[in-house]
């Protein structure tokens, strides 16, 4: 776990299914699991138990690398629910190594930092309901 790196930015508790099971108990150990077609090698985002490129159903489960790019982002000067009181904050598609692109946050610096292409790797954040937020924050200095 990656405590304090944006105390202020909330970690809600996502819903747990079962597609989404091996995800999410990865994260609460800091690892970052994808599904992975075994019939056409798709790397998988968001976890399904069913292939969006060939509609295989034989799908497993690969470590991650953790690491990619920021592909896009923008700066959220207010948020709604749990974010309300949060910003600014950094929402961002990551295209991680592996192929697909997250939407997740930018943390560990500020938003006038985070550039499209910017190098990040995965980091979580405690949910305190046995999960873990994947956010991402700079790995190059």
């Amino acid at each position: 776990m990656s405590p304090g790196i944006r105390p202020d930015l909330p970690s809600p508790a996502p819903a747990v299914v079962p597609e989404t099971e091996a995800f999410w108990a990865a994260t609460a150990q800091g690892r970052l699991v994808l599904p992975k077609c075994a019939a056409c090698a798709t790397v998988i985002w968001y976890p399904k138990g069913i292939c969006p490129q060939c509609g295989s159903l034989d799908i497993g489960w690969i470590e991650a690398s953790g690491e990619g790019r920021i592909y896009t982002f923008t700066v959220s000067r207010r948020g709604e629910g749990a974010y309300r009181e949060a910003g600014p904050f950094v929402l961002a598609y990551v295209e991680l190594d592996e192929g697909p692109r997250v939407m997740t946050n930018i943390v560990g610096c500020g938003p006038e930092s985070v550039r499209i292409g910017l190098r990040v790797r995965a980091v979580f954040d405690d949910t305190g309901q046995g999960s873990a937020l994947v956010r991402f924050t700079p790995s190059e200095p």
